[in-house]
């Protein structure tokens, strides 16, 4: 019975890898058809809002591999490259694409021996047959020249940057997982051909998943005699071609963005996405207070009394023999002065519309809660290094301090074939064997000055 269920396992494992090989072979007896490789970055390439202006005319001379890194590969040697030799076509295609193609004519540069080849060819053909013409063999239409040059580079290939897995094993019969992490760096500038300055530079990164898993077995069985082995697997491994092609689109849209930022160049509106409505816009909850109108004081009026005029004297006029009872004159009237009104308090009334008001909310706003990110990461580490590390040994392992080794300049000048091996160097003389360890090195420096500022000990040690 033990035996049968063996044979059993072992028929599901082979079915398992039947499977995965009848559908090998079926794209092998019918392959699929051609098809478009679209860009890694298609829709960031197209949402680049549109220069306000004419088109940028750049030549690109080359963007070469200055990796020398050959293919990984386990126990053999491996004369591949480990990236593309032809990148500078990748960078021609992202820069035409760019904005929908509003962006920069691009010159070509990369064939200019055949070209110029064959406009002399041209020329050469319009002097002999067409100088009877009347006005003389037809010119040829000049060259357009490049105010801006594009250079640059795949400037690094780092394999095996993260390599891990998991497996089981239990009397002859296990399962495997496992993956690798390589990452490929490019760096591109641009440089004013007028002046020969570098206007722009910008690096990007792109990270090369692989997997595989599989099952066996493998067993004997009366006492040695018989053997039963299956084995099922299954690779992925992510196109380096498209890890290339990735990080020039990115470094593109970076430069046209960090050109905008630095006032080379404007753009003529928002994104493409929002300028057509095709990004939705999220609803902002707004609250609108309404401040009750001030009352003005106002003044009393003071209402002045009417004028009194004064009173006519009476004056007796004694007449011979006779007399006369004096007059009496009434005097007018004086009417009191009239009390200055105090004015009454303006209640003032505000309708309020529910649908359109939003009365303000009599409690906080609660606050945020704190991202992943924040809880894993010392925010004074990522402050300084940009980098996500809970303390300062974690930082020290991500940053490979110990294990990366760099040279001072003196020593390469002293030991000539050192030159080989420490290619890149900063500006404090120090030399590295690529620019990820450069930037490692720096990164790590800065956290070290800002916990020795004003400390007595040092956390190299």
């Amino acid at each position: 019975m033990k035996n049968l269920k063996v044979i059993l396992l072992a028929l599901f494992l082979t079915g398992c890898g039947g499977t995965t090989a009848q559908k090998s072979l079926e794209v092998y007896n019918q392959p699929p058809e051609p098809r478009i490789q679209e860009a890694p970055l298609a829709r960031e390439l197209a949402n680049v809002p549109e220069l306000d202006g004419k088109k940028i005319t750049i030549a690109i001379y080359g963007f070469t591999d200055k990796t020398g890194q050959r293919k990984p590969a386990d126990n053999i040697a491996n004369l591949s490259s480990a990236v593309t030799q032809g990148a500078e076509v990748w960078v021609i295609k992202a820069l035409a694409e760019a904005g929908g193609g509003t962006w920069f004519e691009v010159v070509e540069r990369i064939g200019l021996d055949n070209l110029v080849k064959e406009r002399q060819l041209i020329r050469n053909t319009r002097e002999v047959y067409e100088k009877e013409l009347p006005n003389g063999p037809t010119p040829l239409k000049p060259m357009k020249f490049a105010g801006l040059i594009l250079e640059g580079g795949i400037i690094g290939y780092d394999s095996n940057i993260a390599v891990g897995g998991l497996g089981a094993r239990y009397l002859g019969v296990g399962a495997q997982t496992e993956y690798r992490v390589d990452t490929v760096t490019v760096v591109m500038r641009i440089v004013s051909v007028s002046t020969g300055g570098v206007l722009l530079s910008v690096a990007t990164e792109k990270t090369i998943a692989s997997s595989r898993s599989g099952l066996d077995m493998f067993k004997f069985f009366d006492l040695g005699t018989k053997l039963v082995e299956a084995e099922n697997g299954y690779s992925v491994n992510e196109p380096v071609n498209y890890a290339v092609r990735a990080a020039i689109e990115a470094g593109v849209v970076e430069l046209i963005n960090e050109g905008e930022r630095k006032e080379l160049w404007k753009f003529k509106s928002k994104t493409k996405a929002e300028q057509v409505g095709l990004v939705e816009k999220k609803p902002e909850l707004k609250v609108i207070v309404k401040k009750k109108p001030a009352v003005k004081k106002v003044a009393p009026k003071v209402v002045k009394a009417p004028e009194v005029k004064p009173e006519p004297k009476v004056v007796e006029v004694k007449k011979p023999e006779v007399k006369t009872e004096p007059k009496v004159v009434k005097a007018p009237e004086v009417k009191a002065e009239p009390k200055a009104v105090e004015p009454k308090s303006q209640v003032t009334i505000t309708k309020r519309s529910v649908d359109k008001d939003v009365l303000p909310l009599p409690m906080p706003l609660p606050k945020a809660k704190p991202t992943m990110i924040d809880r894993m990461c010392n925010p004074e580490i990522k402050k300084i290094t940009d980098v996500c590390a809970k303390d300062t040994e974690q930082l020290r392992k991500f940053m490979k301090v110990g294990i990366e080794k760099h040279v001072a300049i003196a020593q390469i000048i002293a030991d000539p074939n050192l030159e080989d091996v420490y290619k890149v160097c900063d500006k404090n003389n120090l030399c590295f064997k690529n620019v990820a360890e450069m930037y490692r090195w720096e990164s790590w420096t800065k956290w070290l000055d800002h916990v020795n500022k004003g400390k007595n000990f040092n956390l190299v040690k």
